[in-house]
């Protein structure tokens, strides 16, 4: 009989930078990425994890579709939270536009992080933008418009 290695094992600390804290909001689709962390700070909004295999293609460099999935959740969420603190009850959101210029390089063991902020709600649509940060360096940005529907 053969002893598997705990889950945990599979996904090990990722050692966030400060004030970052485990995220909160799980999906189906994220589940294989984690460990996400999150960070509010003064109206931006930042998801960040310590890059693995699994978010990497076979050079071991960060893969453009991960880049892309971060940044439309960052964006997603920061998105989330404006419309929260202005008093907005959200029915629903979506990504109706999502555009990623890839700058730079990470890799295995690299922190990634969004940097995300918005640049307008309006009625029914919201824009926002994002970098994506790998030691200090921007490795994406990206920007994104959201179809959203509140109360």
């Amino acid at each position: 009989m053969s002893v598997q290695k705990p889950v945990e094992d599979a996904n090990p600390p990722a050692n966030p930078p400060a004030g970052f804290k485990p995220h909160s909001r799980r999906s189906p689709f994220t589940d294989p990425f984690e460990p996400l962390f999150a960070r509010i700070d003064a109206g931006h909004y930042s998801l960040g994890t310590r890059l693995r295999p699994v978010h990497c293609n076979s050079r071991g460099l960060v893969h453009g579709g991960f880049i892309a999935t971060l940044a439309d959740n960052g964006m997603g969420l920061c998105c989330g939270l404006a419309l929260s603190e202005a008093g907005r009850k959200i029915l629903g959101m979506v990504t109706v536009n999502l555009a990623v210029d890839y700058v730079g390089q990470a890799q295995v063991g690299d922190w990634l992080e969004t940097q995300s902020t918005v640049i307008k709600l309006g009625g029914s649509l919201a824009f926002l933008e994002t970098r994506l940060v790998s030691n200090g360096i921007t490795v994406a940005r990206a920007n994104a418009t959201f179809k959203v529907k509140t109360a």
